[in-house]
């Protein structure tokens, strides 16, 4: 078995993945269909080659955005998994759906043209922990029940 670069998977741990070769172009895009896919402001993103992806539980299900794109999602429970253009080599995975998405930094904007107003005042907004806001005796029944970040 070749070493992994990463890990990641869907919420629900239906579909799980490995990444064998280098990441590349760490992403957000801020097009409409991007933002459509995701149910957000942007898509996190970056890529690898597609001979880089291994699919080591479950398999994704697509949905064919445009006539040159496909995206690969849980059927499951929803997530948004994958991005690759058909006649490409390389595919990109959500960032979101890395073991450890703090691994990858975006580096560049795509799709700026839909970026919608409001994502340049983000960072701006004041912000609480979750327990913070949630009683304690309510916490207990917060309790995650996603895949854990791991294989």
């Amino acid at each position: 078995m070749t070493d992994a670069i990463a890990t990641g998977g869907c919420q629900c741990g239906a579909v799980r993945y490995r990444i064998t070769a280098p990441f590349e172009n760490p992403h957000i895009c801020h097009c409409r269909m991007c933002q459509k896919a995701f149910g957000n402001y942007f898509a996190a993103l970056v890529g690898t080659k597609k001979t880089g992806l291994q699919w080591t539980k479950g398999q994704p299900s697509f949905f064919r955005s445009s006539e040159i794109v496909q995206r690969g999602f849980c059927r499951d429970c929803g997530t948004p998994l994958t991005f690759a253009y058909d006649e490409s080599e390389r595919i990109a995975v959500s960032i979101g759906s890395l073991d450890r998405p703090e691994a990858v930094t975006p580096a560049n904007q795509y799709g700026i043209e839909a970026r919608l107003p409001a994502f340049g005042l983000l960072h701006t907004l004041p912000g609480t922990r979750t327990e913070d806001d949630i009683p304690p005796e309510e916490m207990k029944r917060l309790a995650s029940r996603q895949q854990p970040d791991h294989d």
